[in-house]
């Protein structure tokens, strides 16, 4: 029995363990959970697959008219019938009338019902794009946010060490009370910090299972690990920035569907055939009889108008979405290049308080707590050198921040993953 507790015991700790190995989540995992699930997308999704759907009845044709009722029947129904001096008269009429659409309008119908779907596609991408940079935003701010709290800690437990030390050196007279309330202060401040700290990190991680289209509480975790990129913009123009972006390239689908609906306009304007047929069941001795007549709509100046103003709107708005084409890619290239720049120097501030800001303040505050020891020098000059140290871990942080954002806004802009 003991042995089966044992084991019971094992299977839960492996199974807790397995569960949480399972709950870490990678960046593209998340990113490939959003599209996946996102109700936004689907909703893409479903649009789509309703234009494809819409599509496939392109090419018929009218529904046929069938009529049937007495043809030229007199009222005085003595005279239907017939005798030695009259054949009869009127019939009883059946007919059924069919318009043939023109193959040229059935054509132009076709191509623009399917091409209908490829603009909402592009939309659709464009979302994944919006929702990427969020997603990757959040869990950047997440990544960062960690490492703050794990400063924190540190911290924290350097000045826990040195408020100990003090309390023991104050029973010896060699320390002051207000130097010692000062460190108790920064203590609180900082346990604050870290409690706000990860309240974000909670607001992060709803923000990111809201994206998954997951329960909001749904406990999981980050990998911390990143990538500090480059990006060459030595061939960047906007024939290749237009090439990556879905909102360019749904405009250049709207521009063609324009241009079907202009052909569509015009294949109005070109005549359509119909076939009419009547069958009379003549009433007395009168033989049945029988009417078959073709038809032609022929387009006149004052049926045609609107077509005609249709075809000048299109042209006009197709003239307006190749100006939007060319105002967003002048946007996208002007933001590029100034974030080019930003990241630059932003990559060079972090550098420096890497490798040179920290690693000095580090050693400022190492010599100012060992004078403090030896009793050569003064709690507040170490407690300053600590609140440095602090402020510069925390400012070179927000200098990986603002560097992480930078590259998911130009990812966003260049639209990739």
């Amino acid at each position: 029995m003991r042995h089966i507790k044992y084991y019971i015991i094992i299977s839960c700790l492996l199974l807790n363990a397995t569960a949480a190995v399972a709950q870490t989540l990678s960046l593209d995992a998340v990113l490939t959970t959003v599209k996946t699930n996102n109700p936004q997308l689907k909703m893409y999704d479903a649009d789509i697959q309703s234009m494809d759907a819409a599509a496939k009845g392109a090419r018929s044709w009218m529904a046929p008219q069938v009529n049937t009722g007495l043809f030229m029947t007199p009222y005085n129904t003595k005279m239907w019938k017939g005798d030695e001096m009259n054949p009869g008269m009127g019939a009883y009429m059946i007919g059924v009338t069919q318009m043939i659409p023109n193959a040229s309008r059935l054509k132009a119908d076709s191509n623009y019902m399917n091409a209908m779907s490829s603009v909402e596609v592009e939309n659709k991408n464009y979302t994944v794009n919006q929702l990427n940079a969020l997603a990757k935003t959040n869990y950047y701010q997440w990544i960062v946010l960690d490492k703050k709290i794990k400063i924190a800690n540190e911290n924290l437990l350097l000045l826990e060490y040195m408020i100990k030390s003090m309390e023991i050196r104050y029973q010896y007279n060699m320390d002051k009370l207000p130097t010692y309330y000062k460190a108790k202060s920064q203590y609180s401040a900082l346990e604050s910090m870290v409690v706000m700290l990860k309240n974000e990190i909670s607001q992060k991680k709803i923000t990111l299972n809201t994206l998954m289209a997951r329960d909001k509480n749904t406990v999981f975790e980050i990998d911390p690990d990143f990538t500090l990129k480059e990006y060459n913009f030595m061939k960047l123009d906007t024939v290749s920035l237009s090439e990556n972006r879905s909102d360019v390239r749904a405009i250049e689908k709207t521009i063609v569907l324009n241009q079907l609906k202009i052909d569509i306009e015009k294949a109005k304007l070109l005549p359509e055939f119909g076939v009419k047929y009547d069958h009379m069941f003549a009433f007395g001795n009168r033989p049945q009889q029988f009417s078959l007549m073709g038809m032609i709509t022929i387009p006149m100046p004052w049926s045609s108008k609107m077509n005609k103003a249709n075809i000048n709107s299109f042209k006009l708005k197709n003239e307006s979405l190749d100006w939007q084409k060319q105002m967003i890619l002048n946007e996208a290239t002007g933001m590029i290049s100034g974030m080019q720049a930003e990241l630059s120097n932003l990559k060079k501030q972090y550098e420096i308080a890497d490798k040179s800001i920290i690693p000095a303040l580090r050693r400022n505050y190492d010599t100012s707590i060992i004078a403090w020891q030896n009793n050569t020098g003064d709690l507040f000059v170490v407690l300053d050198a600590w609140e440095a140290l602090n402020m510069a871990q925390i400012e070179k942080l927000d200098k990986l921040q603002a560097i992480l954002s930078t590259q998911v806004e130009i990812e966003k802009q260049l639209e990739t993953k």
